[in-house]
């Protein structure tokens, strides 16, 4: 139980279905309300997009170098992509690390659950190499079209896989169960999308060594999300906060909910504390 009074020190927030609604902008009360926090905390974005995905959202939300980094032993903002397997320094969007893994055993295991998966594996702060097409506008950066050999040749920090014959909760339920080896796995509840990271990476573990490097307790970060890549990131932090259209199952690991993005529910829970 948080004590009265309780200001949170170390901010993550989820991009998509939080900050924002599909291709639209923050709204005028989101952006106001992660300004003004951010002049009180440190605001870290945690998002599955890569580093090309994020650098409007920072533009737009203004998040660089926190106003008190003194206070921080002089760290910069940090920005978490590919469900924590890239981490960005948000000042200089230089690649702080990526942790990689090898492609082939994941995709030849998520090619079993869903037969005539497309496939890509990201190329850090180049775009995607796939083994086919995608649907317009889904990847971000260069998209090359190569064969089998070339989209497994190299290590990435991410291999996202896309099931155009069904749904989310068609992909749901063949992905149950299913061991993809040496990574962690996480579903898109809007797309028939699986993203995959190496194992041990997570939202949650990049967020950690945020805070052990500002010197923030896990017991004084508010984090914020809607989606399956969300859920271990709102258990670990000290207050996790569900958006309202997020799933059962992320709500269930929340610490409360809040309304939806449509209704700025992100705005609604950053305001209690300015």
């Amino acid at each position: 139980m948080r004590p009265p009074g309780w200001q949170p020190r170390l901010i993550a927030l989820d991009i998509d279905g939080t900050i924002v609604h599909e291709r639209n902008p923050p709204s005028p009360r989101v952006l106001a309300a992660v300004r003004e926090i951010g002049r009180h905390a440190v605001v870290t974005l945690c998002t599955g997009r890569t580093v090309l995905g994020v650098g409007h959202v920072l533009d737009q939300l203004e998040l660089g170098a926190h106003p008190h980094a003194d206070r921080y032993s002089d760290v910069e903002h940090t920005t978490v992509c590919s469900n924590g397997a890239v981490v960005l320094d948000t000042g200089s969007r230089q690649v702080r690390y990526a942790i990689r893994f090898e492609p082939g055993p994941v995709v030849a295991a998520v090619r079993e659950a869903l037969p005539g998966a497309v496939f890509g594996c990201e190329e850090v702060g180049v775009g995607q190499r796939v083994g086919a097409p995608f649907p317009g506008g889904i990847l971000a950066g260069r998209v090359r079209v190569v064969d089998e050999a070339e989209l497994l040749r190299e290590p990435t920090p991410k291999v996202v896989a896309y099931w155009p014959h069904g749904t989310p909760a068609e992909v749901a339920e063949r992905m149950a169960g299913v061991a993809v080896p040496g990574a962690e796995v996480t579903l898109d509840h809007e797309l028939p999308w699986v993203s995959m990271v190496p194992e041990g990476v997570s939202k949650a573990s990049a967020l950690a060594g945020v805070a052990r490097a500002l010197g923030i307790d896990r017991a004084d970060v508010l984090a914020v999300g809607d989606g399956d890549n969300d859920r271990a990131m709102l258990r670990w932090a000290g207050l996790g906060v569900a958006m309202g259209q997020a799933p059962p199952e992320v709500k269930a690991d929340a610490d409360e909910v809040t309304g939806t993005v449509l209704e700025d529910g992100l705005a609604a829970v950053l305001e209690r504390y300015l």
